[in-house]
């Protein structure tokens, strides 16, 4: 085994670690979910990882965006992830995409994919995704952030995930977010998308709700809307 595994074992089966490397995941949106969410994903060893992003850093991404520094504000966010994917893991196949996602891109994205993990901010752009998970038949894990809170949930094919966190109605009252709130909110997609991948137990249907001004834990089960206010990436 590769060494840089090591100190996996033990959490991890050594045949989930194999496993792990012959999954292929789409990150959709490399801001502030997404960077986290390759930075996991990568020392992770998932074996391919596709990354799309049709923005530029800016500088009021400097607070949260792991990816944006003072060097790449301007640059491509999908560029910049391709690059630290190449350092920190190398070996892994990772394309990064400068693109919208929306009914023509993310069929091809989504080719061969064992998986999605949302890391958007807007809700038309989930809505597509979803659809487009739906339609190739795989997962995909929900992630948001606001302010203090940080939201996960795996939502399966079929399921009534974005009408149950969006109704027709909501209203994103609130764009603010923390520098560590995206990094708890992609751990929490990791975590889950882990679990999937790796054939373990993973209860879809239930939104993971962390709020660490309070330092409450809410699981809520997504048979009614819940709490406004999450949305941000």
């Amino acid at each position: 085994m590769d060494e840089r595994f090591v100190r996996s074992l033990g959490a991890l089966e050594e045949s989930e670690l194999a496993a792990l490397r012959r999954k292929k995941l789409l990150i959709a949106g490399c801001g502030g979910l997404g960077g986290y969410l390759a930075e996991y994903l990568l020392r992770l060893g998932v074996g391919e990882i596709v990354a799309a992003d049709s923005e530029r850093f800016e500088r009021s991404n400097l607070n949260r965006q792991l990816l944006c520094t003072e060097e790449s504000v301007g640059r491509r966010k999908a560029f910049s992830a391709a690059e630290r994917a190449a350092l920190v893991a190398p070996d892994c196949r990772f394309t990064g995409h400068i693109c919208r996602l929306d009914e023509k891109t993310l069929p091809g994205l989504l080719r061969g994919c064992d998986a999605a993990l949302d890391a958007l901010d807007n809700v038309e752009s989930r809505r597509l995704l979803k659809a487009a998970c739906d339609a190739e038949g795989i997962p995909c894990v929900f992630g948001a952030v606001g302010g203090w809170v940080a939201t996960a949930a795996l939502s399966l094919p079929g399921d009534a995930l974005p009408e149950l966190l969006y109704p027709e109605d909501y209203v994103q009252e609130d764009r603010s977010v923390l520098p560590f709130t995206p990094a708890l909110g992609a751990a929490l997609q990791a975590a889950l998308c882990a679990r999937y991948l790796c054939g373990r137990h993973v209860e879809a249907g239930r939104l993971y709700c962390f709020d660490l001004l309070e330092m409450d834990f809410r699981e809520i089960r997504l048979t009614a809307a819940p709490p406004r206010g999450e949305g941000n990436g």
